[in-house]
């Protein structure tokens, strides 16, 4: 990650509007900030939450509330739980998510 020309910012994350990614089950609401190349989220999913495709993106990813169940394409499975994160590179592990309970989750990538 390459941060250059972001000018010190305060966000205020319950004034970024939200729009709707529906999952194969469920739904995520994204609240997102584009800093140069860095994209910013605050991420809400619902109950039953359940991602629709693997994701080869890398990401920065920390547990606010609830749990988040992530497997990767290999077969591997880890559950998060607040206070917990992970970290992945563009490209290297193909990944998806879901969760019983719902989540909340602040993401870098």
């Amino acid at each position: 990650m390459d941060m250059k020309n972001i000018p010190f910012t305060v966000v205020d994350w319950t004034q970024v509007p939200v729009t709707e990614h529906p999952g194969v089950t469920g739904m995520a609401m994204w609240h997102t900030q584009q800093f140069g190349d860095i994209r910013v989220r605050m991420v809400e999913y619902t109950p039953g939450y359940m991602a629709d495709h693997w994701c080869s993106k890398g990401h920065v990813l920390l547990i606010l509330e609830g749990e988040l169940v992530t497997e990767l394409q290999d077969g591997r499975t880890y559950t998060l739980l607040p206070g917990m994160s992970y970290q992945v590179a563009d490209q290297a592990e193909p990944h998806r998510s879901h969760t019983g309970p719902g989540a909340k989750l602040f993401i870098v990538d």
